[in-house]
């Protein structure tokens, strides 16, 4: 098959127009011409770090709606899926995405569990990643999230890093304000990327250090903005991504969107295409087309750069995506999870009073993974400390879900609901139940609720005899609705989030991460309170 237009050719850094011939999947001939065209063709976007199980659909369908928005190929980290059922969840994450053309380049998660401080449902060892970097599906080694161990050289994990180093394959890293010597450490032992960085000044060092800048715009975390300008000045050592994008916000964009924002900003097509293609293809090894002679016919047609709108989405010389509709068919996924705890009493969630002490509080930043600790008095009431609606300090829980032991109970702030609460099982890395509340009989029926189901997205609020629930059979994850039907049932329950008083951009989203103990500053996991700077428990109360 023949296609004409303004070839953006990414490898020769230039724009011509010319024509080109699709045989057997493949780009078989170029010729240039001198006629005006209409239209661009230009390379599929690559997600340089994603966990597509954050999409809350399994690769399958998730493949269907990121086609439509120019996404080829994705880098992705299962390590969602395998900190809840092991090497069997991300051999799932492998066989669905082998069903769609839509290519995923999987990783073997580096650390799972995340730390030693949280309960996960499986546990990654040396020998299972092993096998892992074997298998040659699998492209890297996951984010490396313990940078401590690493700066300490800590055997189990220097063992990990010299399994991805014999295997060839490269690691990618997770260093959220890591800076000078310790930097430097992390870096020597292989680490080639971050995606963490939140300031200009932190992506810079890092790059001058040699490690290559995943620049996010997730539902949580977005730091395109503030990292526009580094992406401008080092644009061979930057590469886009998402990390973490749930299926509302994925319905109406993907890297398609960063795109369209780094035009705007002012950067040259031909730059851009350098973050969104082909700096992923070369640092990761990927099969993924580039427009050159021999290459897989993997590319997308646009009108013009000042209108990047995607028109066709074509994968191995296939049609995936035209004008806005899917071509790719929905597939059945049968699920697969591991939910062993049993219904909670609303005594559960009790804390009581210490006499004349003070809390710690997890303050959430709206649009950050980092929160910051607050110390303060707490509201009591019958000798129990309870949430305040007033100041906004709300009751927050972390359950096990793997075995029965008492939740976890800490406060925080910035929340924002006046009533209700809201709980799910989509809580990084361990994926236990995690749950915010004004009150413990609400915090306690959503929590239960999520049991219910063997997982899922809920909200409760008693004064409007309100329960609205998103199930995710699917490791406590997924759905199996389709992505219309999951995107729909999601953006429900955070407009209801909302209507709670909420005014978090993504408060299912933020909520999921404040169990993420590697992540500064404080954090809860279902064993208690954490610092994440100093790397321990700490106790609620303070003098």
């Amino acid at each position: 098959m023949k296609y004409s237009g303004n070839i953006v050719d990414v490898v020769k850094n230039e724009i011509y127009p010319g024509s080109f011939f699709v045989e057997e999947g493949r780009i078989e001939k170029i010729t240039r011409d001198n006629n005006a065209y209409d239209q661009y063709i230009l390379p599929g976007f690559v997600d340089a770090h994603i966990h597509v199980e954050s999409s809350m659909l399994p690769p399958s369908e998730f493949a269907r709606v990121c086609a439509l928005h120019g996404t080829v190929a994705v880098v992705a980290d299962p390590h969602e899926i395998a900190n809840v059922l092991g090497v069997g969840g991300v051999r799932f994450m492998l066989d669905s995405a082998a069903k769609v053309p839509v290519k995923f380049y999987f990783s073997a998660p580096s650390c799972v569990p995340a730390t030693d401080f949280e309960t996960s449902g499986a546990r990654l060892d040396s020998v299972q990643l092993e096998d892992l970097l074997s298998l040659n599906e699998i492209k890297y080694m996951g984010e490396m999230m313990n940078y401590p161990a690493v700066i300490n050289d800590a055997p189990a994990i220097m063992e990990k890093l010299t399994l991805a180093k014999n295997h060839a394959k490269p690691v990618d890293g997770h260093a959220p304000g890591l800076s000078g010597q310790e930097l430097k450490k992390y870096i020597s032992a292989g680490i080639t990327t971050d995606h963490e960085c939140c300031t200009r000044e932190e992506a810079l060092e890092k790059i001058r250090l040699g490690m290559k800048i995943l620049i996010r715009e997730g539902s949580a975390a977005k730091n395109l903005e503030t990292l526009l300008s580094v992406a401008k000045a080092f644009p061979r050592n930057c590469m886009f991504c998402s990390d973490d994008k749930h299926p509302d916000d994925l319905v109406r964009g993907h890297l398609n969107e960063m795109v369209r924002r780094a035009l705007d900003y002012g950067l040259d097509l031909l730059t851009v295409m350098h973050i969104a293609a082909l700096n992923p293809v070369r640092h990761y090894g990927l099969d993924v087309g580039l427009l050159q002679p021999g290459d897989s016919a993997d590319f997308l047609i646009i009108e013009s750069p000042e209108s990047p709108e995607i028109k066709r989405t074509v994968i191995g010389g296939v049609a995936v995506a035209l004008e806005g509709k899917p071509l790719i068919p929905q597939r059945r996924e049968i699920p697969s999870n591991n939910f062993n705890v049993g219904e909670q009493v609303i005594s559960d969630f009790a804390v009581p009073a210490q006499t004349d002490k003070n809390i710690r509080v997890i303050e959430v930043q709206d649009g950050q993974l980092i929160t910051k600790e607050l110390r303060t008095r707490p509201k009591l009431s019958n000798g129990q400390v309870i949430p305040d609606t007033h100041r906004d300090i709300l009751k927050l829980t972390v359950v096990n879900r793997y075995q029965k032991t008492a939740p976890a109970i800490a406060f925080v702030k910035n929340f924002g609901l006046k009533a209700g609460a809201i709980a799910s099982s989509v809580a990084h890395d361990s994926h236990n139940i995690i749950a915010v509340g004004t009150n413990d009989t609400e915090l306690c029926e959503a929590v239960n609720l999520v049991i219910l189901h063997g997982g899922g997205v809920v909200l409760v609020d008693k004064h409007r005899a309100l329960k609205k629930v998103l199930p995710l059979p699917i490791a406590g994850l997924m759905s199996t609705l389709s992505y219309q039907e999951t995107a729909l049932a999601y953006t429900g329950l955070n407009q209801a989030a909302k209507q709670l008083g909420t005014k978090l951009q993504a408060p299912f989203m933020t909520l999921s991460f404040l169990a993420l103990l590697v992540i500064p500053e404080i954090k809860l996991s279902d064993l208690g309170l954490f610092d994440s700077n100093r790397f321990q428990f700490v106790d609620l109360f303070i003098t």
